[in-house]
């Protein structure tokens, strides 16, 4: 049960935001920062406020059915009401604790998504595509801004990987859900005897770290540049403007050479490998922390099998939870995608509730 000081503090804390975001006074810095927490107290106030109520109204009811001056037909009501004042506070209790559950301290920010064909040679490639494509309608359905990194094609039209970044509100607590490997069963174009072929992907999603989230000093990092070249070792630039760094401490290596300009290859290399060694450092203090670990949907690690996309069947099944939709075609497109979201973020702030009680 959670403690009516809780509850308390809550609308404690919503009506002094209210009265200081009213007043004009509070500083431009600062205004952005508590309207977003003003709002997210919002979305539970009202639950607050009953909450405090249901103990007072409780008693009432009690006193009701106890006074032996009551009439039959009143003290039945009073037990009606009774039952259900006692499911509406289990209700309102639940939605209290799902507010009050620890979050991750990534989830508002932007994400960088990472895709790699697997196992399966030139169909995995073009699954990688697929997936990307699939993104792409996420992205744009959510009005979010979706901006590619690197791409490295495939000769069949697919992509051997492509590393992009998406910004927005609330990236990294809607697409962590997709780390892990996708596996796709069909029957590539190429096949003549009608075979269903297994081909795998796997997605690395990082929060994309800011300067200030974690500090990489110069002399940490190996600075390397090389000359670009294309598919089949084609040269596509005749200067030095190919760049790797190494992040000398834990060994991240990033290569970037998709742009004309030396500058621009470093400032993308070191976007990414900012994000890849704060992941790194966070997924250490997870492991630490072994109630991070049973408070996360699946492993949470990167070769762990997590969904399967089926065309002979149209189904996609998550493994995590045990959800198919037979509905592939809609999935791929972004349309019911967040049907299956919403069920993992469902099923993790069970999983947390169950260790919090």
């Amino acid at each position: 049960m959670i403690p009516i000081e809780k509850v308390q503090d809550i609308i404690a804390k919503h009506d002094n935001l209210e009265k200081e975001l009213s007043s004009g006074s509070v500083d431009t810095k600062l205004f952005a920062k508590k309207s977003k927490e003003y709002s997210s107290l919002g979305s539970i106030i009202s639950y607050a406020r009953e909450f405090v109520k249901f103990a007072s109204e409780k008693k009432d009811l009690e006193q009701i059915i106890q006074d032996k001056s009551s009439d039959s037909e009143m003290i039945e009501m009073a037990e009606k009401d009774l039952e259900e004042l006692k499911i509406k506070k289990q209700d309102y209790e639940n939605k209290l604790k799902i507010f009050l559950l620890p979050k991750d301290e990534d989830d508002d920010k932007n994400a960088i998504v990472e895709i790699r064909a697997g196992t399966g040679g030139l169909e995995a490639s073009l699954f990688c595509a697929d997936l990307f494509k699939m993104y792409e309608k996420v992205c744009s359905k959510k009005k979010w801004k979706l901006e590619i990194i690197s791409i490295s094609k495939s000769e069949a039209g697919g992509f051997k990987e492509v590393i992009f970044s998406v910004s927005g509100n609330d990236i990294y607590s809607y697409l962590k859900y997709e780390s892990g490997v996708h596996r796709v069963q069909r029957i590539p174009e190429t096949e003549t005897q009608g075979r269903v072929h297994t081909s795998a992907a796997t997605i690395a999603v990082l929060p994309e770290a800011e300067e200030v989230d974690i500090q990489i000093k110069e002399s940490d990092l190996r600075i390397d540049v090389f000359r670009a070249g294309g598919p089949g070792g084609q040269s596509v630039n005749t200067t030095d403007s190919a760049v790797r760094i190494t992040h000398i401490p834990t060994g991240v290596v990033v290569s970037q050479q998709d742009e004309k300009s030396q500058h621009k290859n470093k400032a993308k290399a070191l976007k990414i490998l900012r994000s890849r060694v704060y992941e790194a450092e966070k997924r250490k203090k997870d492991q630490e922390r072994s109630t991070n670990r049973r408070n996360q949907i699946g492993s949470g690690d990167r070769s762990e099998r997590i969904r399967t996309y089926n065309f002979p069947q149209g189904r996609v099944t998550d493994h995590r939870i045990n959800l198919t939709l037979h509905k592939l075609d809609e999935f791929l497109s972004g349309e019911i995608h967040e049907e299956m979201n919403e069920e993992l973020r469902l099923k993790e702030q069970d999983i947390k509730l169950k260790n919090l009680n």
